[in-house]
């Protein structure tokens, strides 16, 4: 089981239980307005609709094997945010009069890098879906003409903003058993993997970023600007609280 400093998850537990919470209360977009989206970001949307999709099954299984109950709680509670993105993505495509695809194969490549070793790897191969995700929904967020579908990316974009440092965490407690050099070597090689795959989907995605008004050469340079705070916090050279959102706290009582 790691710990750091005698630290546990039950913070995010409680962070995610609350967003659970809150999301039950606000209820979901009026999907009855419908979405008018261009046929470059319906492709786009598609393609990313499949890679929030998922049971999670690999990754709880592996948090549990992990020795610590309430880290895979909190696992179990973020695999759900994730499949509720993929019932929104799903249901601003129904609104669009638009399906979504069986598969893609960015995403199955994606899966079966995660799935070839244990908990860190896992977690090294979603963390750069996670920060790839970050610039494409706050493009979709602000550059989305139709309100339904920038709705749905700003509720989507809130939910990675604290899935990023709730990883890096566990990551920087992976980490933290390697000697110095070992850590650097990870987070260099991982800031490779997510130069690689920021490359395929501003290619991949290029008609879309550009209907969101993006560059893709801007879209690039962005997701790689947002790397080394990220492999800082996670080698255990720089702080988490630069990443931005973490768990809700609530004020101890007087």
């Amino acid at each position: 089981m790691i710990k750091t400093n005698g630290d546990t998850y039950a913070d995010w537990i409680d962070d995610f239980t609350a967003e659970r919470e809150r999301r039950a209360a606000l209820g979901d977009p009026d999907w009855s307005t419908g979405a008018r989206l261009p046929r470059a970001l319906i492709r786009s949307i598609q393609r990313f609709q499949v890679g929030e999709d998922g049971d999670g099954e690999e990754l709880r299984a592996k948090a549990a094997a992990a020795g610590d109950p309430e880290y895979a709680e909190a696992v179990a509670l973020f695999v759900a945010e994730e499949q509720n993105h993929a019932r929104l993505l799903a249901e601003l495509l129904r609104a669009a009069g638009a399906g979504t695809l069986p598969g893609h194969w960015t995403d199955a490549t994606f899966v079966r890098l995660r799935r070839l070793l244990g908990l860190r790897l896992e977690l090294l191969v979603l963390m750069v879906a996670e920060v790839v995700a970050l610039r494409y929904y706050r493009a979709l967020r602000d550059g989305a003409a139709d309100p339904l579908t920038a709705e749905v990316a700003g509720r989507i974009l809130a939910d990675e903003e604290r899935h990023v440092p709730f990883h890096c965490r566990r990551l920087r407690e992976s980490l933290a058993s390697l000697p110095a050099p070992a850590r650097h070597a990870t987070t260099t090689a991982w800031r490779a993997l997510l130069t690689g795959a920021a490359l395929v989907v501003a290619a991949d995605h290029a008609p879309a970023l550009r209907t969101l008004g993006v560059r893709p050469t801007a879209f690039l340079r962005d997701v790689l600007r947002s790397a080394p705070p990220m492999a800082a916090a996670m080698n255990g050279s720089g702080p988490l609280t630069a990443l931005g959102p973490g768990p809700r706290r609530t004020p101890p009582s007087v």
